[in-house]
């Protein structure tokens, strides 16, 4: 679904079938309002003798005519008949040519974004955000995707995702895309300028959403704090890092990988919110027994106030609010998030 795409399309209706079927519709009223004053019928028999007459069906007349009926109904022939087949025509081709299609796919693609809860919102599918989309997608994270070139909003309906053809920078596109219910939204277009406004706009929608945007330079990181991004990250800068990491410590570089990578079914990484009610708020990470409960190691704590503590101590008490990085199996995750959450 494309923004640009279906205002055209929307256009394009109103101006041809649409347009089409309610000159047909006049013309079937202003016949049938002829009828009944000139010949003084029924509203049926006038509505029976409009029809047949535009349609050019060619059944006899309903009653006798007089002289000004005839005149009445040779123009109404001649006017109605152009009509019914203008509006055939159009309706016909607008079936044929794959418009109706086209709108109902708009239509439930927006049905689709409209029930969304809890997603994320990608702004921009070039590289960087091709393999953010590749990465939710693989963690089986709701997202739709906000892109103004044509041809990779394409390609994104083709691989399945929800997307809209628009500038992300614009409020009533990300209200289209349900920024009120979103988890977060990611700001990866081309340029910093257009993240800034991005992160903006999204920021004056939503003061409490966690926004993360793209850098390529140290004063755009800046500007995007400024315009209140939560996080940002500079590709390039991350790149270079992981490259001499590799280079000098191989081995720690593949074992952030592997707890990193969500193709790793034998460890990964993960962080975990406790809630004011967790039966492990309140409690020390030893006495909370987290690692023999739920086989995980936590590595590091963010508190509420967004403080971060690496490697905590057993006697670390854990608070509600707090974020728990651990590192452990997937599949023990789900039992920790449930004790975290007070389920």
């Amino acid at each position: 679904m494309t923004d640009r795409t279906t205002t055209g399309d929307r256009l394009l209706w109103i101006q041809g079938p649409r347009l089409a079927i309610a000159l047909f519709a006049i013309v079937v009223a202003g016949g049938t309002a002829g009828y009944a004053l000139i010949e003084g019928w029924s509203p049926w028999d006038a509505f029976y003798m409009t029809v047949i007459t535009v349609t050019t069906v060619g059944y006899r007349e309903v009653h006798t005519l007089s002289r000004a009926g005839q005149a009445f109904t040779s123009v109404l022939a001649v006017t109605g008949v152009g009509a019914a087949l203008y509006t055939f025509s159009l309706v016909a081709a607008s079936v044929v040519e794959g418009g109706l299609q086209r709108r109902l796919k708009a239509r439930r693609l927006t049905k689709m974004i409209d029930k969304l809860k809890d997603h994320f919102i990608l702004c921009g599918s070039g590289r960087i955000g091709t393999v953010i989309a590749d990465e939710l997608r693989r963690q089986s994270v709701p997202f739709v995707v906000i892109e103004r070139d044509p041809a990779r909003i394409k390609d994104i309906l083709a691989r399945g995702d929800l997307a809209v053809e628009a500038d992300a920078s614009r409020e009533e596109v990300l209200r289209q895309v349900g920024i009120d219910r979103a988890r977060g939204l990611i700001a990866a277009v081309g340029t910093d300028a257009e993240n800034v406004y991005t992160v903006l706009s999204a920021r004056v929608l939503r003061p409490d959403l966690f926004i993360i945007g793209r850098a390529d330079s140290e004063d755009a990181e800046r500007k995007l704090l400024r315009a209140g991004a939560n996080r940002v990250v500079s590709p390039y800068q991350i790149g270079a890092r992981q490259l001499a990491q590799t280079a000098l410590r191989p081995a720690v570089f593949d074992f952030v990988q592997l707890a990193t990578s969500a193709e790793s079914l034998e460890l990964a990484m993960e962080q975990v919110r406790l809630g004011d009610n967790s039966e492990l708020a309140g409690r020390s990470i030893l006495d909370a027994n987290l690692r023999q409960r739920f086989s995980v190691i936590v590595v590091g704590i963010q508190r509420r106030a967004g403080r971060m503590e690496f490697n905590p101590a057993p006697d670390a008490v854990m608070q509600g609010g707090d974020q728990l990085i651990v590192l452990g199996r997937p599949e023990q995750f789900k039992a920790l998030e449930a004790a975290a959450q007070g389920r």
